[in-house]
């Protein structure tokens, strides 16, 4: 099997792309201009320059000294179909003075110079207005790229099975193939969402020792949407990270506090009556759910389940004896 470093990729269409955006951007380039920027031969460039010709772009050559392409009258093509918008949207989340990878600002860099006019300057402040440090207070910014996330990403460009040495959390390793489907990033952890000979499965692209191609196409299931599969992903992982599950009965305005105390633990909430409203929350345990509601006092009372509640009279037998004589 092939590694995916000696990959041939057919990029003349994308070639001829970027030289007519080279083009609108710029009001004359030569073959040399083209070929530096695009990191081909003099000759290629010339080539594809004569192609976009022959195919009806009013691209001409300009004769005599300094002479080079130019679009005539100055036509103009937005190629990239980008809205004003989505413009500042793209360079507020990814531009030079974000956490973006080097290849990232690269592509931007190269984006930005054949942006339409009147877009131009607005993404270029943009991108110099805004900085994403991933470091907490306190801590050392450490942006961090999984060895195997390149050769992955190219799989999934090119829709290709690969064989990949995985390790689980004990360190084993394991070698299987799979049809990439998508990846993810949670926080700071990037998953790659593929289809297995056992069905749909995650997997931590840090634990991913070695990615081989195997130039057979993937299986992509024709209605998959990453989107909502990593929602359902999720949505389990949650469910078994909170397997218990402890009901109460609250103040009406408590409800917002239980939201920034519990989040997505905060799973139930019942119809508001006379008051009081029900609610679920899950957790890792009985007790642990039960120690942050005793904060509310009465203002909280716990239904369900009994161990629960005896978990709270205890506390609360505990709390007289400490504060009595206070």
């Amino acid at each position: 099997m092939a590694s995916f470093h000696g990959k041939v990729w057919d990029v003349r269409a994308d070639r001829l792309v970027a030289t007519l955006l080279l083009l609108q951007s710029r009001e004359r380039v030569t073959a040399a201009d083209v070929a530096a920027e695009l990191e081909v031969s003099e000759r290629t460039a010339r080539r594809d320059l004569e192609a976009l010709a022959a195919a009806g772009i009013p691209v001409y050559p300009q004769p005599g000294r300094g002479g080079g392409w130019a679009l005539l009258g100055g036509a103009r093509t937005d190629l990239s179909g980008l809205k004003a918008d989505e413009v500042r949207a793209l360079f507020t989340v990814a531009g030079p003075a974000a956490a973006a990878t080097p290849e990232l600002r690269a592509a931007l860099r190269k984006l930005v110079r054949a942006l339409p006019e009147p877009f131009r300057a607005g993404a270029e402040t943009v991108a110099a207005s805004v900085v994403i440090d991933p470091g907490g207070w306190g801590q050392t910014r450490r942006p961090w790229q999984p060895p195997m996330l390149t050769p992955l990403q190219d799989a999934l460009a090119i829709g290709e099975q690969v064989v990949i040495e995985y390790a689980d959390r004990e360190g084993r390793a394991t070698t299987r193939t799979i049809h990439p489907l998508g990846l993810a990033m949670k926080g700071t952890v990037w998953y790659l969402v593929a289809g297995t000979q056992a069905g749909q499965r995650t997997f931590r692209v840090s634990r991913v020792r070695s990615v081989e191609s195997t130039g057979e196409p993937a299986e992509r299931p024709p209605d998959f949407d990453l989107d909502t599969a990593w929602k359902q992903i999720v949505a389990n992982v949650d469910e078994m990270r909170t397997p218990y599950r402890v009901t109460a009965l609250v103040d009406g305005d408590v409800v917002p506090i239980l939201h920034w105390v519990f989040d997505r633990q905060l799973i139930d909430i019942g119809a508001e009556e006379n008051g009081r409203v029900t609610v679920t929350i899950g957790g890792q345990h009985v007790d642990q759910v039960a120690g942050l509601l005793a904060a509310f006092g009465g203002r909280v009372e716990v239904t369900d389940p009994p161990e629960a509640r005896a978990h709270l009279a205890k506390l609360g037998q505990q709390l007289v004896r400490t504060y009595s004589s206070a």
